[in-house]
């Protein structure tokens, strides 16, 4: 690896992947790009590879950033090139969402052939990612964290170094769950204040200057009122994905989780009503949808 310039891989080039790769493109960095989507890479001005093993034998750090433990290790296992071509020296930065458990046998792996492995969950959707201030929660070797380091300051602002391999993943599930949990119970509250006859701005500026405030009602809802959807962040079926990783960290851990229902329901509910693959935010119309076919924005321009 070279002092001045480390070459710099992406392997998964979708919805966050993409963005952040565009971020590291456009500060003037060339990336080895590798996605199963045809044509991914040249979409967001990076080089196509042949393979995600192709991307780890030419370059220096390689990120990761696919949807859950089960691709992940597909990708690292399923082509006897990828760990042929893992030497030392190099990271390889996986800012999936991951089990835990997961992460630290691939960290295990890749270490016995001298690489450093550090899980990186992120947080702060496609909005942040495609404004460079995306949060890093990252577990591993610090000193693998510097080197690595000056290609993540050009997606996120802020990287936290949570503690050893694994670390980063488990925050990255802890935070998921608050997301989830205050996503859909804020949904839920505003389909109310909706029946209620209530203005929906006057309840959101209540609710952000009082004990009920959460990154939903601050940075979700003033836009969804308005029909803004932000659409491009993570789907009803990632955010049930991740709860379930958070339920299984939990059964691992002992810990009793009392309020996994409501987003499990929620998230679930949207679904089976049609909103699997849209964003995580149009939980409230499914909430909605079997509340009376709620809807919070009207198209007449009259929130309330």
């Amino acid at each position: 690896m070279t002092a001045e310039q480390p070459t710099v891989g992406f392997v998964g080039l979708g919805n966050m992947g993409g963005r952040m790769t565009a971020c590291v493109v456009r500060a003037g960095v060339p990336v080895l790009g590798f996605d199963t989507r045809e044509g991914a890479a040249e979409e967001v001005g990076a080089t196509a590879a042949p393979t995600a093993a192709a991307v780890v034998a030419d370059c220096d750090i390689v990120a990761l950033s696919l949807p859950d433990s089960s691709v992940v290790e597909a990708v690292v296992y399923s082509d006897p090139g990828f760990l042929e071509a893992i030497r030392p020296g190099q990271v390889i930065v996986d800012l999936s969402t991951s089990a835990p458990a997961s992460t630290r046998r691939i960290a295990a792996d890749l270490a016995g052939r001298g690489a450093s492995y550090l899980d990186a969950g992120i947080s702060g959707g496609a909005a942040a990612a495609e404004e460079a201030t995306l949060t890093l929660m990252v577990g591993g070797d610090p000193a693998a964290l510097e080197i690595a380091r000056p290609v993540l300051d050009l997606f996120a602002d802020k990287i936290f170094l949570c503690g050893d391999t694994g670390a980063g993943h488990t925050v990255k599930l802890l935070n998921n769950f608050l997301n989830a949990v205050t996503l859909s119970a804020t949904a839920e509250v505003m389909v109310a204040a909706k029946k209620a006859g209530l203005d929906l701005k006057t309840v959101l500026d209540v609710v952000n200057a009082s004990s009920g405030v959460s990154f939903a009602s601050l940075n979700r809802f003033p836009k969804i009122i308005e029909g803004d959807y932000l659409k491009g962040g993570l789907t009803n079926t990632l955010m049930l994905k991740d709860v379930a990783l958070y339920l299984d960290l939990a059964a691992e851990l002992g810990v009793a989780s009392l309020n996994a229902a409501g987003p499990v329901a929620a998230f679930g509910l949207a679904r089976q009503l049609g909103y699997a693959d849209e964003i995580s935010n149009t939980v409230v119309d499914a909430i909605g949808d079997v509340s009376g076919g709620i809807r919070l924005h009207d198209p007449k321009g009259d929130p309330s």
